[in-house]
């Protein structure tokens, strides 16, 4: 499933915030990010339409039906599997390369890769 930053807007009121009717998603999205109504209710459709939110009435309420986990790993795979040709190390490489990361980040990337070890 295919999200982008607009679908991703929806995604994160409700992840957050649980079940809202789409006028509750619509408010709070007016205020952050300055959407109309028929723009919220269009991104709300286009979730629906790919399966990411499901909608029931009465009071069209709407609910992720995707975690953002979920999401989170498919498109980290896309992105793998796009820019790195498949490589994960290449993505790991490219992150510690940017040196954005501090000694923490990096010591807490090297206990996750540990844990992945003693798993196997």
């Amino acid at each position: 499933m295919k999200l982008y930053s607009s679908d991703l807007h929806i995604m994160d009121v409700l992840w957050a915030r649980g079940e809202l009717s789409a006028k509750e998603i619509a408010q709070i999205l007016g205020e952050t990010v300055g959407w109309s109504k028929t723009t919220t209710y269009t991104m709300i459709q286009k979730c629906i339409a790919k399966g990411a939110v499901e909608r029931r009435d009465p009071g069209y309420l709407c609910r992720a039906v995707v975690s953002r986990e979920e999401i989170g790993r498919e498109q980290t795979d896309e992105v793998i599997d796009r820019l790195y040709g498949g490589a994960p190390d290449l993505l790991v490489a490219s992150l510690l390369d940017r040196k954005r990361l501090s000694k923490a980040d990096i010591d807490r990337l090297r206990a996750l890769i540990d844990s992945f070890d003693e798993d196997r």
